[in-house]
């Protein structure tokens, strides 16, 4: 059963009691970890880890677990949270935990530490694992290679079943996953695939060739992270082969790899969605200056940008003292084209992340985009013209009303267009959403609002 946080808490203080008798019971604290999943006990840790006082227990804690164990604890801590543990091992204990951990998890470990510290380690590594985790650590943060594992089961073309089940069994206590097999020609290039299932209940003298399936999806080691989980979760794929530019296989993703990018490249959108730089971890534990740090430069900027919008109303002074009434409405309809613009600047940037839409697609999306928001418009004037009859008679009506037309109009097509500028200019369409819409549609509405007051409501 899953641990809920009070559960979470009682293992702690359970924990932490144990460790603090003049004797701790190592069986009773092996017994109680050997219960535990991996990820409990990391999510356990990463909070002693936090608190200096209990780091020596939490080290304690993973001294008592056996290597892979403890290695496999290791990897579901944030990298933070693993250099703090690494800083109080020495070379060797460091080393063990490395050659414990999948090639992925130990790649990213290896490139948090300092340069002096990975030297070390790699001079006490053996020439096949040294040269396996510097080529995993050399792959560009953010592409398909810097989130791969080495560890899958490869079967050389021309092998039997058997021969090929013989091959499983010898490398599936190190692979990452032995579900999905992967048939390579001599030059290591990639010309098949198959499943576990598929193999055990073949022919044993059948010939792996003569039942892959050649059609193999996969992709090259350079391509981005995420569009490695989009072809992951279009697909059901539990693995994703990944080539170089050779077509030599290199590694795999594997699904829940993928699906870890999915979820950070999801949060990082909505980060920017909201104008607020990424976080080097969850909102509750990251240190308040840098949460300061990643919200104050949008805040600060959009502010000097609403200028525009005050700078509109002074110049429309003589047309708000002829028609005091015009105030009453200025809110609502610069607040309705900003909810209009943030909504289509969503869809569009949602769109463009799981690969829907394109900037091939500019041009039908905004004859679409014209006939949604021309109807959302008049929809929302029809809504609010009572009460500009109420508050101002019909002229005061009149101008609200065109108003709203024209300024959910502006505001949906500015929302719509934007991600596609961005994305032109190689920035993040994510930038696009919510404040930087609705701040340069507040100018706009202040303008067109009064503009249009103005030439209807002059002589009133």
């Amino acid at each position: 059963m899953a641990l809920n946080d009070e559960s979470l808490q009682e293992l702690k203080a359970e924990l932490l009691d144990e460790l603090a008798k003049e004797v701790p019971s190592k069986s009773v604290l092996s017994l109680r970890l050997a219960e535990t999943r991996s990820a409990d006990i990391g999510e356990v840790l990463e909070e002693m880890i936090e608190d200096d006082e209990e780091l020596p227990a939490a080290l304690s804690l993973l001294d008592i677990l056996s290597a892979e164990r403890a290695a496999n604890v290791l990897g579901y801590l944030p990298g933070e949270s693993q250099l703090e543990v690494v800083g109080e091992l020495n070379d060797s204990q460091v080393l063990k935990l490395l050659e414990e951990m999948g090639s992925d998890e130990r790649a990213d470990l290896f490139n948090l530490l300092s340069e002096d510290r990975r030297e070390a380690l790699l001079r006490r590594m053996a020439h096949r694992e040294r040269e396996d985790l510097k080529r995993l650590a050399s792959y560009e943060e953010g592409t398909a290679g810097a989130i791969m594992t080495s560890d899958y089961v490869s079967i050389a073309s021309g092998m039997t079943v058997s021969q090929a089940m013989m091959r499983v069994r010898q490398t599936a206590p190190d692979a990452e996953t032995v579900y999905q097999l992967y048939i390579l020609d001599s030059d290591g290039q990639l010309i098949g695939t198959m499943s576990l299932r598929q193999l055990m209940v073949a022919r044993p003298g059948a010939i792996v060739d003569d039942i892959m399936i050649k059609d193999v999806i996969s992709t090259r080691v350079d391509n981005a992270q995420e569009d490695v989980a989009r072809i992951v979760a279009k697909y059901d794929l539990l693995a994703l082969p990944v080539i170089d530019a050779e077509d030599r296989m290199v590694g795999i993703v594997t699904h829940d790899d993928a699906m870890d990018v999915a979820e950070s490249e999801a949060t990082e959108d909505f980060h920017k969605g909201m104008s607020i730089g990424q976080l080097e971890d969850g909102v509750s534990r990251v240190p308040l200056w840098s949460l300061y740090r990643k919200r104050v430069f949008w805040l600060v900027l959009l502010v000097f940008a609403n200028l525009f919008s005050g700078a509109g109303i002074a110049y429309f002074e003589e047309t708000i003292a002829a028609q005091v009434a015009l105030v009453f409405f200025l809110p609502l309809l610069i607040g309705s084209g900003g909810n209009a613009g943030a909504q289509a600047a969503t869809l569009m940037v949602r769109g463009m992340a799981t690969g829907d839409v394109g900037v091939k697609d500019w041009g039908k999306l905004l004859g679409r985009e014209l006939l949604v928001a021309g109807s959302l418009g008049i929809t929302m004037a029809i809504a609010v013209t009572p009460i500009g009859i109420m508050r101002g008679g019909e002229e005061l009506a009149m101008v609200v009303a065109l108003s709203m037309v024209t300024i959910v109009l502006f505001g949906s097509l500015l929302g719509m267009c934007l991600p596609f500028v961005l994305e032109r200019f190689k920035v993040d369409p994510a930038t696009a959403s919510a404040p930087l819409v609705t701040t340069l549609i507040d100018a706009s509405g202040v303008v067109i609002y009064f503009s249009i007051a103005t030439l209807l409501l002059t002589g009133l």
